[in-house]
Formats: structure tokens, C-alpha cells, sequence
């Protein structure tokens, strides 16, 4: 940062000691830098207007220009408003000051010109504008042209004259001085492949624009820069952890993996499966330390590719564990992978909080002496006391819920680290697997076994109940199963364990023993119970499962063909497609419903009509990023990486594949940033490693 914008904010004409705390607490804004910075959100353009007879049709803030009619001050107890009377050729309007009137009052002047911003509101048959901005004109003639930008603001913030106008004020004051005092870290070819305009001309334009194309320019100068960055350190990253990290080498592909592969696979695998298990060789081959992301649709087979790359691991003489975020999904995880090596000599156990200290102290030892060849359990695989012989691969599944630091534990459980393979079922968006997942290589099953019909989904309302219970007997009586889940969310636990009981209630009623058998499964109940009754379904024993979304991961029953989700409308996309996703398992044709009221959000509405529209996990993750924005999907332990001030994941995905293909271009042509052009941008990176750890070791 060069000397000018390093200077603190408090020296700033207009901000001063006092006023510079303030913008110090309330908007991080510490330094000159730091001013140029706060972005605005939005612009007015103040050469449009609006006539005061189209305020009935209009849903948005107005512009006006006009005249003053009258104005008085109104008592009321002990407060005081400004009222005035404001009309163009067109209609009146009223403007109310319930505060601050008294700054105004001096510069009114009837039949005086001005301009006035402000959101109208009706009272009667009469519109009026509570607190406008106004600029006062010479006469009807004067305008100010050009765009007015606008800032965010707080309560605090506002009290010392730091509304939008007054933020305003102060980055005009800055402007002037920092002509020519701008680096431009950009190096020229990128500017011009991509014609982009100077750092300077893009901070001075998005504070202060000639016009909306200049905005445009200006934030797509300033987002792609923020983005650019943002892939040459995760490229970077990568390119340090290849040469510096040594990997286990595991070539061999021994008589255990044959053995499964040609005697015991339950399937054929697709080609999406064999095309990943090749790309996994390859690097666990190579000598070099593996990190990649597994991506894979609810149902895709991702841990059948899972244990064929440990298997290759114990080929080699090393051992493998899986890790899950809960214990459901580590006990599944288990159970199938016991299942499909019952018939191999090969020791599978599982390590959760639930497992006994006696238990515990005989599984330490077998792990130690490399008795057991794969280890499967949650967060209790990173405890201190869980050593292995020789770790030669870990698998973390549903990564994101696991914070980075935790997972860096597993990093220290050998000599050299075990191979990375990182697998998820939410599938994730380019642009934000580029950018979470910049550091890592990245595998995709893009394709679902043989034999799998998409599951129907459709929208039902609450008075259509009765039809949905009818439609729930019929498939039972062709001897299908049915799920029924009910939200719980924490915040309003208690209202919604009552929401569950009353539908098992209700349920019960009219599917009732003997004919039917109901059983219910939740979060609140001991784990014994719990499995008990998951296993009851499994089996068959049971037709319906009335469940929370205990049951989103955890519960592979292929002869479920129903799925009912209760109140859909509380639940995000993401969790949807997966709850969709415990059925559609078997031969037969399986139906998701989703049941709401009357009366749900706008949000909700496109939830629902992209559930009903598409299976494609993909394509719902793309509206899920729209509607929720990265750091929601990924999970806020993720999203410390992302600190962009303008550059938005769920608008600019094109600026995000641009800003990856010039990052590996760069790299590509000067990888060490040698060349004189790169040498800004190459002082920046250094900057931006140091202040960050290095956290891609382990994904």
C-alpha cells in the first residue's frame, strides 16, 4: 500500500478523532485504503425523473423535481416535524422531517426549486416522503447529471452525518488525491485480452461514475482482480503443496483389489466410476501427495469407488479410515463396507463416540499393530490416542461439516501424510468448487447406476391430504415403503417434536395395526431404539417410517418408493435433494411429495418449483447458490477464504471461470513471476500467503 492510502482516516478533511472511531467501530474503515474501499451497492441515476402522478404505479424510491409550495413545523407534545408541500406540473406531494428538520428549514424558500429522493408511502388518499434526501436548485433549468452512488450506513453511523450522502462527501474529499498514486498489479496482456480499464480509473468510477457503463467496467475491473488473486493463491497452494509435500507411494494393484474386483463387486460399475477410480490411481501412483474432491449425486456409488481405493491402500501395506460427520453415516458406512467384503479377509471397525472404553482399548491396539486394515468412524478418529501403524489413505466424507483445523489433525497420524480423498453428495457449482476447492483436484460421477428412474416429485397442498394418504396405501399395497419427515429445526425444537408426534398421531389413525405397521424415529430418542426401529424398516417389518431428518443420511432401504416431506417449505434445496434421495434406490418407480400451506415465501416457491422440475443435483445446487449465497452452502467454518468486498460467487460465475483460465495461463507462461510485468502482482501474493495458513495440506 503506497504512502496516501496508508494514512489513518482520522486525518481525512470531514472526519476528524471523534467521527473517525466511529467509522473505525462501525465500517472498518481505518485508513485512506480502507474508505476507497467501502464499495457502494447501488447507484440513483440523477439525470431520471419521475412525475409525482405516477407514485400510485410505482413500487420503488422516487425522484422528483419541483417546487415548494409552503412549509411549517408541527408540534406534537414535545417533538417537533417539518411539513412541506411539494408539486411539479403533475400532482402534490408531502414531505415529512420528524428529525433533523432544523438543518432544512433555513434553505426553504417558497416557489424554490429542488430535487427531491425518498420512498412515498399513502395515508388516505394523500402520498408522502418521510425523511428525502433534497438538493435545493437555483432554478428549474439547473440539474446535476451523472449517477449518484450510495453507500450502507448504520444507526451510529448516521447520528455523526455518515448516512449515505455523508459517506458520500468524504470519498469526494479522497478522490482528488489519489491520482497517480494507484498500483496496478494487473500485468498488461491480461488488461488487454480482457479490456479492462486501469485499478485507478475502476476505484474512481465505481465511487464517482459518468454513467452506468462506467459502473459496469469499473466493477468488473475491480471483481475479477479480487477473483483473479483469489485462484493464484489456490493455485499456488497447490503448486507448493505438489513439490514440497512428499506422497506415499502406492502403485501396486495387488491381489485384494483384484480378488473384489472380479469376484465380489455387487455391480458393474459405471463408466463415471472407473473413469474416477483411474484418475485416483494415477495420483496415489505418482509419489505425490494426494488431495481431491470426490463429487457425486445421492446414489451414485461414491463409496464403492471409496473402498476400491483403500483397498489398493492395504494392497500396498498400508491401512485406510473413513471419516463421517455423525455417527448415522458412520454406521452406515460400516455396515456397508462390512458388506461388501463379508466374504474377504479383510478387518473393518468403527470408532464413534458411542463405542465402549473396553472396546476402545482392544480397537487402539489392533490399529497400532495394523490388525485392522480399515478404521470407519466420526470426529473420534482425530483423538490423540488413535495411532495407526502406517496410514496410507483417509476419506472424509461430507467434508464441509468438519472445521479445517479439525481435519488437519489426521494430518500428523503418520511420517508422511496419507492420501486426501474428500467426498461429497451436495454437489457444488463450479464456481464455488474453483474457488472452496481451488487447491484440490477434482472428480466427478456424473452418471448413476443402470436401471435408476428419477424419482416423480410434486407439490401438494395441505387441503389435498387426504388424496396423499390414499396414494400412500396404494403403494403399500404393492408392497413398497413409505417415509414421512417432519422438520426439526433447533430453533424451535420443542414446536416441532409436537408437530411430529401430532402427524405420527394422525398417521397411526389412519394406517392402523394390524394392517399397518407405523414406526416412528427421531433425534430425541436413545441410539438402541433408534437403530432398532431403522432397522425394523430395513427389513421390511415395518411399512411407513414417520422420521425427522435424522433419516437425510443413513437409511439405504431400496423398497422404499415414497417419500412425504411435511412443512417442505422449512427446509433448504440442498437438504430436499437429499431426503429425495432415500428413495429411487430400487427397480421400482418411487415418488417425492412435498406438502406445504397456503402460504409460503417467495423463496420457498422457487425451492419447491426447481424440486419439482429437475433430479439433476447440479442444477439444483446452481439455484441453491442463488438463493443462498456460498457461505450457507459450504458451511461457515469454510467460507474464512472468501474475502471478497464485491466479487458475489452466485452472479459472477463467468468472472470466476475467466479469473481461474488467466490464473493458470499466468501460471502457465511465468510460473515463478519472474517476468517484469508480474512483479506488482507477485509482491501482492506474497502478502496474501503470508497472512493466511496453508490449510490445503489437508483439503
Amino acid at each position: 500500500m503506497n504512502n496516501v492510502l496508508s494514512t489513518p482516516i482520522v486525518y481525512l478533511k470531514g472526519v476528524g478523532p471523534k467521527r473517525g472511531e466511529i467509522l473505525q467501530k462501525e465500517a472498518n474503515i481505518h485508513t485512506y485504503y480502507d474508505l476507497l474501499h467501502y464499495y457502494p451497492f447501488r447507484y440513483i441515476d440523477k439525470s431520471a425523473y419521475n412525475n409525482i402522478s405516477e407514485i400510485p404505479q410505482l413500487t420503488t424510491p422516487v425522484q422528483l423535481k419541483g417546487q415548494i409550495i409552503s412549509y411549517k413545523q408541527v408540534k406534537s407534545g414535545r417533538a417537533k416535524r417539518l411539513e412541506v408541500k411539494f408539486e411539479d406540473a403533475t400532482g402534490r406531494v408531502d414531505l415529512i422531517w420528524f428529525k433533523g428538520g432544523k438543518w432544512i428549514v433555513p434553505k426553504l424558500k417558497k416557489g424554490g426549486w429542488a430535487k427531491v429522493y425518498g420512498r412515498p408511502k399513502r395515508y388516505g388518499s394523500l402520498y408522502s416522503i418521510a425523511h428525502p434526501e433534497i438538493e435545493f436548485l437555483e432554478n428549474e433549468n439547473e440539474d446535476s447529471l451523472g449517477l449518484q452512488a450510495v453507500y450502507h450506513s448504520g444507526e451510529k453511523l448516521e447520528n455523526l452525518g455518515f448516512h449515505s450522502k455523508g459517506i458520500e462527501r468524504i470519498i469526494a474529499q479522497l478522490l482528488p488525491q489519489i491520482k497517480g498514486q494507484i498500483d496496478d498489479i494487473l500485468p498488461d496482456w491480461i488488461k488487454s485480452d480482457l479490456n479492462l480499464i486501469s485499478r485507478e480509473d475502476a476505484l474512481i468510477n465505481i465511487h464517482a461514475p459518468s454513467s452506468f457503463e462506467m459502473v459496469r467496467r469499473a466493477q468488473l475491473r475491480l471483481k475479477f482482480e479480487e477473483l483473479f488473486i483469489l485462484q493464484l493463491e489456490l493455485l499456488l497452494r497447490k503448486e507448493i503443496t505438489k513439490k514440497k509435500i512428499k506422497g506415499l507411494k502406492l502403485e501396486k494393484v495387488g491381489d485384494i483389489f483384484n480378488e473384489f474386483y472380479s469376484q465380489h463387486l455387487p455391480f458393474e460399475l459405471t463408466n463415471a466410476q472407473k473413469r474416477v477410480i483411474k484418475e485416483i490411481r494415477a495420483d496415489i501412483g505418482s509419489g505425490i501427495h494426494m488431495n481431491r474432491l470426490l463429487q457425486g449425486d445421492v446414489g451414485s456409488g461414491k463409496t464403492l469407488v471409496a473402498l476400491m481405493v483403500m483397498l489398493i491402500a492395504i494392497d500396498n501395506g498400508y491401512q485406510a479410515c473413513m471419516m463421517a460427520p455423525t455417527e448415522i453415516l458412520a454406521n452406515q458406512h460400516y455396515n456397508t463396507l462390512q458388506d461388501f467384503l463379508k466374504k474377504m479377509d479383510i478387518r473393518v471397525e468403527l470408532l464413534t463416540g458411542s463405542t465402549k472404553k473396553s472396546e476402545r482399548k482392544k480397537l487402539h491396539e489392533d490399529l497400532r499393530s495394523g490388525a485392522i486394515h480399515i478404521l470407519v468412524g466420526t470426529h473420534a478418529l482425530l483423538e490423540d490416542v488413535v495411532q495407526y501403524k502406517d496410514l496410507g489413505i483417509a476419506i472424509i466424507d461430507e467434508q464441509h461439516r468438519f472445521g479445517v483445523a479439525q481435519r488437519s489433525r489426521l494430518w500428523k497420524k503418520n511420517t508422511l501424510p496419507p492420501h486426501i480423498l474428500v467426498m461429497t453428495a451436495t454437489p457444488i457449482p463450479r464456481t464455488l468448487a474453483l474457488t472452496f476447492y481451488g487447491d484440490l483436484d477434482i472428480s466427478v460421477i456424473d452418471e448413476l447406476p443402470p436401471g435408476r428412474k428419477d424419482v416423480q416429485t410434486t407439490h401438494r397442498f395441505e387441503s389435498a391430504r387426504l388424496n396423499v394418504f390414499q396414494f400412500i396405501e396404494n403403494e403399500i399395497a404393492k408392497g413398497r415403503q413409505v417415509y414421512i419427515v417432519y422438520p426439526l429445526i433447533q430453533e424451535s425444537e420443542k414446536l416441532d417434536y409436537e408437530n411430529l408426534l401430532d402427524g405420527y398421531e394422525s398417521i397411526t389413525r389412519r394406517f392402523p395395526l394390524p394392517k399397518f405397521k407405523v414406526s416412528i424415529v427421531h433425534g430425541q430418542m436413545k441410539a438402541e431404539a433408534k437403530d432398532y426401529e431403522m432397522a425394523q424398516f430395513a427389513a421390511g417389518k415395518t411399512d411407513i417410517m414417520v422420521a425427522t431428518t435424522v433419516i437425510e443420511v443413513g437409511v439405504n432401504v431400496p423398497n422404499a418408493s415414497v417419500m412425504v416431506i411435511e412443512s417442505a417449505q422449512k427446509f433448504g434445496l440442498s437438504q430436499l435433494h437429499q431426503l429425495r434421495g432415500r428413495v429411487g434406490r430400487g427397480a421400482d418407480q418411487s415418488y417425492c411429495i412435498l406438502m406445504t400451506n397456503h402460504k409460503i415465501s417467495e423463496d420457498a416457491k422457487k425451492r419447491i418449483a426447481t424440486m419439482v422440475e429437475t433430479n439433476d443435483g447440479f442444477k439444483i445446487s446452481e439455484v441453491d447458490l442463488k438463493l443462498r449465497g456460498p457461505g450457507d452452502i459450504m458451511g461457515t467454518q469454510q467460507s474464512g477464504i472468501l474475502n471478497l468486498k464485491l466479487a458475489d460467487l452466485s452472479r459472477d460465475a463467468q468472472i470466476v471461470k475467466m479469473a481461474r483460465l488467466k490464473a493458470e495461463e499466468l501460471m502457465q507462461k511465468d510460473p515463478t513471476f519472474s517476468e517484469k510485468d508480474h512483479q506488482a502482482l507477485a509482491k501482492r501474493l506474497k502478502k496474501v500467503l503470508q497472512s493466511r495458513p496453508n490449510w490445503s495440506r489437508i483439503s
